[in-house]
């Protein structure tokens, strides 16, 4: 018994370091191409205006979150500026139907023709449409975002990891436990310091090279985003204020701090 809970240790360590490792890689090698002479930046939508960091908060938000995460930026900018009611029930409601740029018209056509909607189906509507795919488009070719096939990456990965090193110590305890009443269990023991030391160094080493971790950045994706190597982000527009929309966009929903426009995704399934 004790020889089937090492190898269970022993492969559960192995495995997920390895997974680790691999999306590790994946993100490393993943570098924004060369800028090329004469070459055209493509312009950012009118209502999501380049900040200091140089992205636009758009592009905050995916980096951060996703496209999930981009549709909750767009929802709330849109509720601040009037053109949404967005209720704590977890409803969208038109109150303005003119969108000012690509991702407000796709919120519009989202909610649909009758004017309100739950907010996870818009979500989910928003999530697959050509106006966020083209923002994640933009940000692949500039080797700041994962493109989707080495998603999903380093945080899954570390989660793995974890998991891994809590197998190895039950595994231990089990080893132990089952043990006959007077026998030297040390040696067998000692056996599952080699896995359990494995995970946690795996783990210490991600910890201090690729925090934070990230499912959507690149290592210079994530550079990018404010606060990263002293960047700053320049002031929203009145009717959008930068504290809230920036917040928003790199740390979701719960750092909203309107509590009915928390209310209204966090209801909503956000």
């Amino acid at each position: 018994m004790s020889l089937l809970f090492l190898l269970v240790a022993w492969s559960a360590a192995v495995l997920s370091c390895a997974l680790l490792c691999r999306a590790a890689v994946a993100a490393a090698h993943i570098t924004p191409p060369a800028p090329r002479a004469n070459a055209q930046a493509v312009p950012a939508p009118a209502a999501a205006e380049r900040r200091g960091s140089g992205l636009t908060l758009y592009e905050m938000a995916y980096l951060s979150g996703g496209p999930h995460r981009l549709a909750d930026v767009v929802l709330v900018l849109m509720a601040q500026k009037r053109r949404l009611l967005l209720a704590d029930t977890g409803w969208a409601t038109v109150v303005d139907p003119v969108g000012t740029d690509a991702v407000e018209r796709a919120a519009l056509t989202a909610i649909g023709p009758e004017g309100q909607r739950r907010i996870p189906a818009v979500r989910d509507a928003l999530v697959s449409d050509e106006a966020v795919r083209q923002v994640a488009d933009r940000l692949e070719t500039a080797g700041l975002a994962l493109p989707a096939a080495v998603r999903p990456g380093i945080s899954g990965a570390v989660r793995l990891v974890r998991g891994a090193a809590l197998v190895v110590l039950l595994s231990a305890l089990a080893t132990y436990w089952k043990a006959a009443p007077g026998a030297d269990s040390g040696p067998v023991l000692a056996w599952f310091a080699v896995p359990l030391i494995l995970t946690l160094g795996t783990w210490a080493a991600a910890r201090f090279e690729l925090h934070p971790y990230s499912d959507w950045a690149t290592t210079a994706g994530e550079r990018q985003l404010p606060g990263a190597a002293g960047s700053r982000s320049a002031p929203d527009s009145p009717a959008a204020p930068a504290g809230s929309l920036i917040t928003l966009a790199l740390r979701g929903p719960a750092a909203l701090t309107d509590p009915t426009l928390r209310a209204a995704l966090h209801s909503s399934g956000a």
